[in-house]
Formats: structure tokens, sequence, C-alpha cells
């Protein structure tokens, strides 16, 4: 078989507009797919289609095949996405009365079955399903296949067997398009966005990276690439960023297939050109991950800039006024937060100037809105000298929770809906696997003791993070064998506590991946309710590995590049060498999130992918 050219033109509901026309105009592509759906998009389509019953699909995706259907019939590519969200049908039957309008003969599929009934207070309910019902439709000659919930994964598992014919249980072959997928679901994560290293790169980073493809083979290898002459860069670096993002362990499981991803080699196969290859994959496990939405009460935020002198007097004072203001009747949840952004005898008044956070949650809006205006605005002539605010706080707002669940595969009616409207049942695996710990693999030897200089870690580490729920991963990685054998045994559960304090009393595992020279450590219950709620200034976990590539370590000197950072010689020992701590847990992990429940039609906020 030839092998299958496989492009990605959206990353989240709300990525660029134009990426659509850019993937299809710029080289061959055989499909052609876009992931719409993240835990927040779920709740925002369940409030759509609330409002209006033909509603609850990524209506950018319609918009974007007003052109993108034309361009797709001309060029022979198949498209597949996941925009259908909580209504594949409804999307499906638009896309026909598109093509028909356009004079185009677009034969539609669709698959269904992700959702689930929901329990009491339960707004969504969706299993995330695999890549077959997609590969049945293409099967059927469909040019589209639009789906609800599947993982974004799938989105490449399923053309390729449909491409390839492989069956259900070739799983190094399944695990090799699985992460491919990963790679290239987050759309411009891949080219370099959002890298770590980008100042290497700055020649190649314009405004605008192109949109990543995989040219997937028969045998499961495929290469990350790019169309010619887009912006941004490939390379082992920026591939192995998004290969941490959001994932934590060695086994990497989906409805199709567990991926090893202790197994994954990466090499560079020229300018724009990964390889990934050894790729193992197992059985998938007998259940399937449910992500439920719910909307958990109301939520309001008020910012007090506090300028100059005495800022932590002045934070006191004004928390000691509102705790009396809502004493009677305080809000559920009650945070505060003060970020010190000031700076001593500051040239501008915004950087003589912090901020203090106060977040307030309860079922009832009254106490979020009303209760919490009154007592901050009354405060005005009150307070603190300076007394100013971002913004007065408004009536509060609904915000919903995440949470996971799993159920046999079996119960779930896993359906693709062929072009010519035949529904075929999607048959459960052959065969599953429980999902078991990894044994920790040999830690490489240590560098001999040497002369150190205090820089930041980022200095020669890379890292990604992001959110799941309530909880985050950071992956750290490096570029050299001798770096490696320094950050093993340096970057230990421990050290990485010292160096985000936010994290003690939280749960704190690390997973190794030698192939990848990296670290993959999962924070639980870190981001709090989740990214509704914003408990934290980063709701969303975005910039937590680049809070810890900031933090000074004890680097050698030998591994700094000549010209780095000035730093404090130190003649003790390389580092930490607090031997193999790979899989060390602590404490209790919790699943939950809370997603905003706002619903603009194209929502500015990059969610990430689910």
């Amino acid at each position: 078989m030839s092998v299958l050219r496989i492009g990605n033109a959206s990353g989240f509901y709300g990525d660029r507009f134009g990426a659509v026309r850019e993937m299809l105009t710029g080289g061959r592509l055989d499909v052609l797919t876009g992931d719409y759906l993240a835990e927040l998009t779920m709740l925002i389509l369940g409030r759509d289609l609330l409002k209006d019953p033909s509603a609850g699909y990524a209506k950018t995706f319609l918009r974007q095949m007003e052109e993108g259907l034309g361009l797709a019939h001309d060029r022979g590519t198949r498209i597949v996405v996941n925009a259908g969200g909580l209504n594949p049908a409804g999307l499906a039957e638009a896309l026909r009365g598109l093509a028909g309008r356009l004079g185009l003969p677009t034969r539609v599929g669709y698959v269904e079955g992700d959702r689930l009934p929901g329990e009491a207070g339960v707004l969504t309910a969706n299993a995330y399903l695999g890549g077959a019902g997609i590969a049945a439709c293409l099967e059927a000659g469909a040019d589209v296949v639009v789906t609800g919930r599947v993982t974004d994964a799938a989105l490449v598992t399923g053309p390729a067997q449909w491409w390839f014919g492989w069956g259900p249980q070739e799983y190094d072959r399944l695990a090799g398009a699985v992460v491919a997928g990963h790679v290239l679901e987050c759309g411009t994560q891949a080219t370099g966005g959002n890298y770590a290293f980008f100042r290497e790169h700055e020649a190649k980073l314009p405004l605008r990276p192109g949109f990543p493809l995989a040219e997937v083979h028969e045998d499961g290898s495929a290469v990350v690439t790019k169309h010619p002459g887009t912006g941004g860069a490939v390379d082992v670096g920026t591939v192995t960023a998004q290969l941490l993002y959001e994932t934590s362990g060695a086994r990497y499981a989906g409805p199709d297939v567990t991926a090893r991803l202790d197994s994954v080699r990466l090499t560079a196969e020229g300018p724009d050109r990964v390889r990934i290859d050894g790729v193992r994959g197992e059985a998938p496990p007998a259940t399937l991950k449910v992500g439920r939405c719910r909307l958990g009460g109301h939520r309001n935020e008020v910012v007090f800039v506090l300028t100059g002198l005495d800022v932590e007097e002045k934070a006191a004072l004004v928390r000691e006024q509102i705790h009396d203001a809502l004493a009677q009747d305080p809000p559920a949840d009650v945070r505060w937060e003060l970020a010190r952004t000031d700076r001593e005898d500051a040239g501008t008044q915004e950087t003589a100037s912090a901020l203090l956070r106060l977040v307030v949650r309860d079922p009832d809006p009254e106490k979020v809105g009303r209760t919490l205006t009154g007592a901050a605005i009354e405060l005005a002539l009150a307070s603190y000298p300076g007394f100013h605010v971002t913004a007065p706080p408004g009536r509060g707002a609904p915000y919903g929770v995440f949470e996971t669940a799993y159920v046999p595969a079996g119960d779930v009616p896993h359906t693709a809906v062929l072009p010519d409207g035949t529904r075929v049942a999607v048959p459960v695996p052959p065969a599953t696997r429980a999902l078991e710990p990894v044994p920790g693999p040999e830690l490489p030897e240590p560098l001999p003791p040497g002369p150190t200089v205090r820089a930041p870690l980022g200095r020669i580490a890379g890292a990604r993070s992001g959110d799941k729920g309530g909880d985050a991963n950071v992956g750290v990685w490096v570029r050299t064998e001798a770096e490696w054998r320094w950050l093993a045994h340096t970057l230990t559960v421990g050290l990485f506590r010292e160096l985000l304090p936010e994290t003690a009393g939280l749960a704190v595992t690390r997973h190794v991946l030698p192939n990848l020279r990296a670290v993959n450590f999962t924070v639980a219950g870190i981001l709090g309710e989740g990214v509704a709620s914003q408990a934290r200034f980063d709701p969303q976990a975005k910039a937590l590995g680049e809070w810890l590539r900031s933090r000074h370590v004890d680097v050698p000197a030998e591994l700094l590049p000549a010209g780095g950072p000035a730093g404090r010689p130190n003649d003790g020992p390389a580092g930490r060498t607090d031997g193999r701590t790979d899989a060390r847990t602590d404490g209790p992990t919790d699943a939950r999130s809370h997603v905003r429940a706002d619903d603009p039609d194209r929502p500015d906020l990059p969610e990430g992918p689910a």
C-alpha cells in the first residue's frame, strides 16, 4: 500500500480559521483531520443544545466547509473531524445541505453512540470511542466523516485502519498510528508552537507556523512533517514536546489499543522531518473512558490593585473587610491569591502594583453576585489607600464540572452511519488487557562529580505542561545523553516539589521515558476544581512547565553551552543523586474538574485537546 498522507487543521474549537484552506492547498493530502473537542467544549455544546435542539456541533467547521468541501473534492482529499460534538447527525445533515447548495456530490457519513444516558444533574455524558466507526464510513465511500466524542488519536487510527486494512489485533501498527495521532492532534504545537526552545527557531517561527501532517506507513511507522514553505519547524524536540503533552506513564490507553510510549523512537530524517517507529502496542482495556459535564454552581471574582508601599498590610486589611462583610452568609468557597507583580521604586504605576484576586463559588447566584458586588464596591472609600479594582464584579456566571468514569466497552453502542444511511454496529475489541503499571526502567549511569553552576533548569531542559481535569502533567526532556544522565538522577519527585512549592501536599508521580530522554510528572489536584473555577492564575497548567524551567538548580558546568548564563560556581556534586524514583506516588488522585460554562459560537479560549 502507498503511504497515507494525513494532516491536521484544528487543535481546538477556535483554532485558526484559515487552516483548512492552507492544508488543502499547500500540498497533497489523502485525509485532512480536525480536532474540535475538549472537556470545556463539551460543556459549551451542551448548553448550546439546551437552547436549540438542532445545535450541539462546532459551527466553525460548517463555515470552514463553505470553501473546504470544494477544495477537498477537487483534490480527492477525505475529511475526518470530531466537530459533530453532541449532534453528529445534525452536522452531517447540515453538510449535505451545504454540498447540495454548492452543487457537490459530497458523501457524508457519521459516527454516533458515544452519548450515554446522563444521571440526574448531568448535562452531557460521552464515551471516548475509537477509530473503527470512522474506518467503516470511509470504506463505504464517505468523503467526509464527522464524529462525536472519539479519542483525539482516533482521527488518525480510523483512516489508517481503512487505508491499510489493519485488523483490530494488529496492535503495533495501531499503536504507531495512535502516537502519530497524538502528535498531530494539537496542530501547531508539533511545528514549533508553544515550544520551550523557541529562541533556537526564531528564524523559522513567524507569526503563522504551518500545521502538521504525517506520512503513515503500512507497518505503523510515520514521518511527521509539514507542507513545504510553511512557517514553523519540525524536529525531534518539537515532536518530543507534543508526545509528552497531557500524557503520563508508559502505557497510553485507548479504545483501539494501548500504546507503549516507552517504546517510541524518534529520528531526524531531514529538514522538518522526524520519523516515529519502534512503537509497541497491547490489547486495549475492557472499559471506555466517559466524560461527564454538569453544572456545578455559580462563580465570580474581583481583582484588587495594591500600589506602592505596605502591600502585605493592604492585602490583609481588604481581606478582613470582605470577611466581615460576608460573615453573615458567606459563599461556599472563598479563595484569595496575592500576586506580587510590584517592584520597589518602580518607574511606572503599573509596575508598582500588586494584584489581590478573590474568587467565590456557591450554588446560589445571589451569594456570588449581588452579595459580593456590594461587599467589594462599598469599600471604595473605606479601605486601603489607592483602592481600585481591575473591573467591577458582575452578576457571576454558572460554571461546570467535568468528571471521568469508566464503563464496559460492550455497553456503548458504537455505530457507523454510512453515506446511504445504513447503520453498522461496530464490534468491541476481540481481546482486552487490564492496565498495569510498567516497572521502572534502569536509569543511566550518573555523571561523575564535578563543578556545577547555579542556573535555570531550562538552560538545558525543555518542558511542556497541560491539564486533565483538576490534575496537571509536566513533561521534561533533554537532548543529549550526558544531559539525560544528569536529569534522570537529579529531577526527582523531591526536587520537583522543592522547585514548585505549590505542589506540596499533592500527589506527585514521576514516570521515566528513556527513549525520549524524558521524565513526566503528574500532579493530582493542583488545578483545584479545574479550568472553569480558575482557582489558579494559570487554570490549565499551560505554563507550569515554564515555571519549572525558570527555577535554579546546580547544573554541571560541562553541560552548559559556552557563553551560557552567568551563575554561581559550586564545586560540590553535580546536582542530586536520589536514585530511582521513577514511579513514586504520594497521596490520592482526583479526576474531577470544573469547566467554564459560557457558550460563544467560536470560543476564544484555547482549550487544548481533551
